[in-house]
């Protein structure tokens, strides 16, 4: 059935309060086990000191944003800004060698900030796959780009290289296997798109040019060669129409986002909560459930702050970067479930999309699969708990084909052809609540741990079955319908929109 299929208003505004009640009930929970937790001795390491406007202590396990918005946020934006200065003045006098200013501004941040032993690792990397370009072969930029890419995330190689690097500062680590990692998925790129060129060979300050842009340097998003090349090579400078507008609006919705995501900690220890199993079993099943979901949330606000910091600055430079992360309150699919929207248009076109073709073989779509999670696997660096998320996530993505295949068969497909159009999306909204819960689990697999995973499905699924597992059913298949609704109206603006363009 069409995504355009509609539903009664009244039941519309039945499912959006439905959903809004639990979400309130459910946080109040997390609210007041967060109140109660805040001088506990188990959370000292958790829970510091926050803002001393609101009396209460900040949730601060994530350390990597504590770092970027406390001790680097200066660095980073003295950084960006000259980035930004000298990116403005090469566009407005020599708009034909910005490419080469951003290069030069890149390596001598790169230099000023990990030294020059660190340089010398990244250019390494890229002369040895810039080599193994040369000769066109894509099944040797594969082969050559997996492996360098194993050298920084397998040991004893990985501590090999990183040995080399000196200095002892909070976010080191962070900047070396980052910059590192997305050097190498770069470099892949440009060597992969260099076999598809039919005349002639990239060259190396190509190379070099895109991938020592500095805002996309340390954190990504990975921007394909061909992308990062065709924009980057245009001369003549134009902006659309309140496109400027649209800059400042999104810098100040990442301002406020900052600023949100720091008092939301002062309230609710969402990442410190779940450090300490006994406590949070005392929970009910629809505050437990909301822990698990609000940390998925938070990973996404998380992800579209910093990805959307480095795309502002990017569309500064006249660059059309990766979107954001689809909201993860916006899935109910694996298919769209991602958390860094540039790795995944980058294994959707080398290995996804390549092998898989148009995912409707099922064995196609296996091997597919098989080969992006392996590759994901080692990109997120191989241990215990990225195995389990990526076999989690490949059977996933795989079931959803198998189900999709199942219900086409008779005599299901006869049956959903003599349906309404609106009791087919019913069904399927029920369907993709189930879904849901299993994005939500397999995810957090990776986000909190193996034993809070565990406890949440065992609360869930047996302990809580079957009225907290029903009725959390129901609530997640009410804001499924909404999520259909945003859908059907944004593909009837969408057709609308079109039909204007060919007018």
């Amino acid at each position: 059935m069409g995504v355009k299929t509609m539903l009664p208003s009244y039941e519309l505004g039945f499912y959006a309060l439905t959903v809004t009640c639990a979400v309130v009930y459910s946080g109040s929970g997390i609210f007041e086990a967060s109140r109660d937790s805040m001088n506990r001795k188990a959370f000292r390491d958790g829970i510091k000191p926050g803002w001393h406007y609101f009396g209460r202590k900040m949730d601060v396990a994530d350390f990597e944003w504590v770092m970027w918005f406390t001790s680097f946020r200066n660095v980073i934006i003295f950084a960006l800004s000259g980035h930004v200065l000298f990116g403005k003045i090469c566009s407005m006098t020599v708009p034909q060698h910005r490419a080469v200013v951003y290069m030069l501004y890149g390596i001598l941040a790169v230099l000023g900030s990990m030294g020059l032993v660190y340089l010398m690792i990244i250019l390494s990397h890229c002369l040895v796959l810039y080599s193994v370009a040369l000769a066109k072969q894509r099944w040797l930029c594969y082969v050559a780009g997996l492996c360098c890419l194993a050298s920084l995330k397998v040991e004893p190689f990985s501590s090999w290289q990183s040995g080399f690097v000196t200095g002892a500062f909070d976010l080191q680590d962070v900047l070396f296997y980052g910059g590192s990692g997305f050097t190498i998925m770069r470099c892949m790129s440009f060597a992969l798109e260099n076999s598809e060129r039919k005349e002639g060979i990239y060259s190396i300050f190509d190379l070099l040019k895109y991938n020592f842009y500095l805002p996309f340097f340390f954190f990504g998003p990975v921007m394909t060669f061909d992308q990062f090349h065709a924009q980057v090579s245009i001369r003549e400078l134009r902006r659309k129409d309140d496109e400027m507008r649209n800059i400042r609006v999104h810098a100040l919705l990442h301002v406020g986002a900052i600023i949100a995501v720091d008092i939301f900690f002062h309230f609710f220890y969402i990442l410190t909560l779940p450090s300490d199993l006994k406590f949070v079993n005392r929970l009910s099943d629809w505050s437990l459930a909301g822990l698990a979901y609000s940390n998925l949330v938070y990973d996404w606000v998380k992800s579209a702050v910093m990805f959307g910091v480095v795309n502002t600055i990017a569309r500064l430079d006249h660059l059309d970067p990766p979107q954001p992360p689809k909201c993860i309150t916006m899935l109910y699919v694996f298919a769209e479930t991602h958390f860094d929207r540039g790795i995944n248009d980058w294994l959707c076109k080398y290995v996804y999309d390549h092998i898989g073709e148009n995912h409707d073989n099922i064995m196609k779509e296996l091997m597919a699969t098989i080969a992006t999670f392996a590759v994901t696997t080692l990109w997120l660096g191989p241990c215990e708990i990225v195995y389990i998320w990526s076999v989690f996530n490949c059977f996933g993505l795989n079931f959803e084909l198998w189900v999709q295949k199942f219900f086409q068969r008779e005599p299901f497909a006869k049956l959903e052809a003599k349906m309404s159009a609106a009791m087919s999306r019913r069904i399927r909204a029920v369907f993709g609540a189930a879904n849901f819960w299993a994005i939500v689990l397999y995810n957090i697999l990776a986000l909190n741990s193996l034993e809070f995973a565990l406890l949440v499905t065992k609360r869930l699924l047996l302990t809580g079955f079957p009225i907290s597992t029903l009725s959390i059913w129901f609530i997640t298949y009410c804001g499924v319908q909404l999520i259909k609704e945003r859908e059907r109206i944004l593909a009837i603006e969408e057709e609308k929109y079109d039909k204007a363009k060919v007018e």
